[in-house]
């Protein structure tokens, strides 16, 4: 407990005199799993998101991929107003097509406004009532001081959320995406001939991390939802209204360090008692190692988009495994690179049943140990 409130101090000191001054400044370190606040500074004061925006975005699109509504090779047309939004942008033109699948690993990788706006028509029917559908969803998962106003992140003077909106937003999409968290951890994406690269530079720089978003327009600053994973425990951190991009990142790299330290802390200090942001795994017996190390790989695919579309059709095949982690590894091999598509971290029995299962939905799959399969969620 002390070396939570000495993480609190140091934090609070270290924004003294420089960015505690600018209004827009706002930050938070979440326990993940838990939700604990572990750092919070102006975490409830209203500044704009950003491309933060899209976080909402991708999870009302997730939800949509969940329900059947659209499919990862699904193409969906670009409007006039799609193709005419400012930058960052994939500058696509109207009456094109582009997959749901570009849509999402161009909204992660690059943030484009103009696949954004397309996926929001193709599921609100227009922007403005998709945004009025991101407002809503937003309430209820309790982001209280959340309002969208359009699918991007675009500069609107309603558009407003909080680090502490933002915090729960993320929270939600590890929680129920396990199956399409991974997307948030593509470090580069390739459409049309050109490789876009993450703009969440952690991704590189930072030992565990695996995601956000980040978010930038001139109103805002610079904004980063990251989320970090070490030893069994996650955090999630939120920072508002950075001086730049390095800055942002830097800064972030702070708060995770003292966050995961904190958690150290509390660890040591409850003995055996484990603070992880996830319930700690039973210990195994000596003769099940191998508790929760399997995997099912439904294929080896020349495309991440059709790699992820087998293993998303699996999932919904079997609805026990809508809840599974989902990894696709590439490997470049005598015919080129494949993407593996599996399912991992399950017990060898349940990954057996499920399999058969599978077969007997005419869908192939075989059962691996994860030691062989490998866990590099979203590596391409």
């Amino acid at each position: 407990m002390h070396r939570l409130v000495i993480f609190a101090l140091c934090c609070m000191i270290g924004l003294l005199g420089s960015t505690s001054a600018d209004a827009r400044y706002a930050s938070i370190v979440v326990d993940a799993g838990s939700g604990k606040v572990l750092h919070a500074v102006n975490a409830d004061t209203r500044n704009f998101p950003a491309s933060l925006t899209k976080m909402m975005t991708l999870y009302l699109a997730f939800e949509a991929l969940d329900s059947g509504r659209l499919d990862l090779a699904q193409k969906l047309r670009v409007s006039r107003t799609a193709a005419g939004r400012s930058p960052s942008k994939l500058g696509l033109k109207r009456g094109q097509t582009i997959t749901v699948g570009d849509v999402i690993g161009t909204l992660v990788t690059k943030s484009a406004n103009d696949a954004a706006t397309v996926v929001a028509e193709a599921l609100g029917g227009s922007e403005r009532a998709f945004a009025r559908v991101m407002t809503r969803k937003a309430a209820e998962l309790g982001m209280t001081k959340t309002t969208f106003r359009n699918a991007s992140g675009l500069p609107h003077w309603r558009q407003r959320s909080t680090a502490r909106d933002m915090a729960t937003l993320a929270r939600a999409l590890v929680r129920n995406f396990p199956h399409h968290y991974h997307f948030f951890s593509i470090k580069s994406y390739n459409y049309a001939g050109r490789n876009y690269r993450n703009h969440n530079r952690l991704l590189t720089r930072y030992d565990g991390a695996d995601g956000i978003k980040t978010g930038y327009i001139r109103s805002s600053g610079y904004n980063l939802v990251a989320s970090a994973a070490r030893d069994g425990s996650r955090l999630i951190t939120v920072v508002f209204g950075g001086k730049s991009s390095r800055w942002r990142d830097r800064h972030v790299t702070r708060l995770m360090n003292r966050g995961f330290a904190a958690l150290d802390g509390t660890r040591k200090s409850n003995g055996s008692r484990h603070a992880s942001i996830w319930p700690p795994a039973p210990k195994p017996k000596p003769d099940l190692d191998e508790v929760r190390g399997w995997s099912i790989q439904v294929g080896a695919f020349n495309r991440f988009a059709t790699a992820h579309l087998a293993v998303t059709r699996a999932a919904r095949a079997v609805p026990d495994l809508l809840r599974i982690p989902v990894s696709i590894k590439s490997e470049r091999g005598d015919v080129g690179e494949l993407y593996h598509a599996r399912l991992i971290g399950m017990s060898q029995d349940k990954a057996r049943r499920s399999c058969t299962t599978l077969i007997q939905k005419n869908i192939r799959c075989i059962v691996l140990p994860d030691a062989a399969s490998g866990v590099a969620q979203g590596s391409r």
